[in-house]
């Protein structure tokens, strides 16, 4: 097992509401991480020496953010670890733009992309467990149990749905 973590990266502490979401699913799977607020715009100096540092630190970086969301893809150009983005939900056009920029990455500079908002942090949380337990057996069983534990619950639904639509 490495001593490597997980890094979470937003470039404002208005994210953490929504980077909350994939702090506490990497806790749920007992992975260590760490939070830094950095800004692609207003400290590029401090991205830089971020993602030029991260091979040694990180097995892989989430990376959410609003607006232009250039955090992501300034980091993946620097770095030959995996960067998840999370785009932002935003006042303005709703986090299409955030999305936008982050999926139109040039060749190259990959940037898997999730979903906008809370549910785009939980699934960047999960994409990082699964990169992670490729080489640890012990995460890939934690991984299976939570995609079993996910189905159970969509059987307990129908089943409920159906006593109480009286089909069953």
């Amino acid at each position: 097992m490495t001593n490597k973590k997980i890094g979470i990266v937003m470039g404002s502490n208005s994210d953490l509401v929504t980077m909350k979401e994939a702090i506490n699913t990497l806790r749920k799977f007992g992975l260590n991480f760490d939070v830094n607020i950095i800004s692609a715009h207003r400290s590029p100096e401090k991205v830089q020496s971020y993602a030029k540092g991260a091979e040694k630190k990180y097995e892989a970086i989430i990376a959410g953010a609003g607006g232009a969301a250039h955090l992501a893809g300034v980091i993946a150009s620097l770095t030959p670890i995996p960067v998840i983005g999370v785009p932002m939900l935003t006042a303005g056009l709703g986090g299409l733009d955030s999305l936008l920029s982050m999926v139109q990455m040039p060749s190259g500079v990959p940037v898997p992309t999730m979903g906008i908002g809370k549910s785009g942090a939980i699934n960047a949380a999960i994409l990082a467990v699964q990169i992670v337990s490729v080489s640890n057996p012990k995460l890939r069983q934690k991984v299976i149990a939570y995609k079993k534990k996910l189905a159970d619950e969509v059987t307990k639904k129908d089943t409920k749905t159906k006593k109480e639509l009286e089909l069953l």
